[in-house]
């Protein structure tokens, strides 16, 4: 595997960044995770658009301008024959002493790595997903903005454990509040009498790509849909629920805390909102 770093393209062997790095020691920096479908690198400018976003927040330069990053990743794609798969994009503070003082990193370290990924198993996408409630709480927005997709992921993380040792392989967080803000690592979204609801980013929930293709989807099929405050109870009673999110795509679930959603089964909503994401993944991005 060839791996981009800090401006080349170097052997996995030889892809190693410092022990002082504060992307290591502290999570500070941003990453975007990016899919290829075909060739075509799945809504590449959206990507970086956010990693810039979530850079300019944590004040962390970002040390190539769009279309040379741009250009990076599909370099990597193709120095790899990559054509489908997943593509992990990492900015961290770089190298400094052991004080949390960014100020010290002079300057950012930059890797790209394109390699394959199975999520899910096909099962689970024919049959939906159950899932729990975890008690790990999503970290409140005032405390750290949810739209910053940074390296620190160890509030999903413990959820992410939490919903393992209930025999789960996903699971809801909620916020302070008790409102459901997203999963540990999927964006959530509730069909109730053919509208579509899922939480928004005050709620907790990060601005995803796949989410924001829901949107595109919802309008081109006609579909209402709507960011509101979402309950534990709503997905319950829901007629159909799924995730989305970079690495799940659109999954159904049809079980949550032992609660069967819908008929049990994943319902014809769902399905049309797969079918416009696969027919979109396709078209909809940067080709290498």
């Amino acid at each position: 595997m060839i791996v981009y770093l800090d401006g080349k393209y170097v052997d996995s062997t030889e892809a190693k960044v410092s022990v002082f790095d504060h992307g290591l020691l502290y999570g500070d920096g941003v990453f975007e995770g990016i899919r290829i479908y075909g060739g075509n690198v799945y809504r590449l400018d959206e990507h970086l658009e956010r990693l810039e976003n979530s850079a300019k927040a944590i004040m962390l330069a970002v040390p190539l301008a769009r279309a040379a990053m741009a250009d990076a990743v599909c370099e990597t794609c193709r120095r790899n024959k990559l054509t489908d798969g997943y593509i992990r994009l990492v900015i961290t503070r770089g190298p400094g002493d052991l004080g949390l003082a960014p100020w010290l990193c002079e300057k950012p370290t930059l890797f790209i790595i394109a390699s394959k990924i199975q999520l899910y198993p096909q099962e689970h996408y024919d049959n939906g997903l159950s899932i729990v409630t975890v008690a790990t709480r999503r970290i409140s927005p005032d405390m750290l903005p949810p739209t910053v997709k940074s390296l620190n992921y160890l509030n999903n993380i413990l959820a992410k454990i939490e919903a393992r040792q209930a025999g789960a392989l996903e699971a809801i967080m909620l916020n302070s509040q008790g409102l459901v803000a997203e999963c540990t690592a999927d964006n959530i979204f509730a069909i109730h009498k053919g509208e579509i609801l899922t939480p928004a980013a005050s709620a907790g929930a990060l601005k995803g790509i796949t989410r924001s293709t829901v949107f595109d989807i919802a309008k081109e099929l006609g579909i209402p849909m709507r960011e509101a405050d979402v309950t534990r109870y709503d997905i319950w009673c829901a007629d159909e629920c799924f995730l989305t999110g970079t690495g799940a795509e659109v999954i159904p679930v049809v079980k949550l805390d032992g609660r069967v959603i819908g008929t049990g089964k994943p319902g014809p909503i769902t399905a049309r909102v797969l079918a416009s994401f696969r027919k979109r993944v396709l078209t909809d991005g940067t080709r290498i």
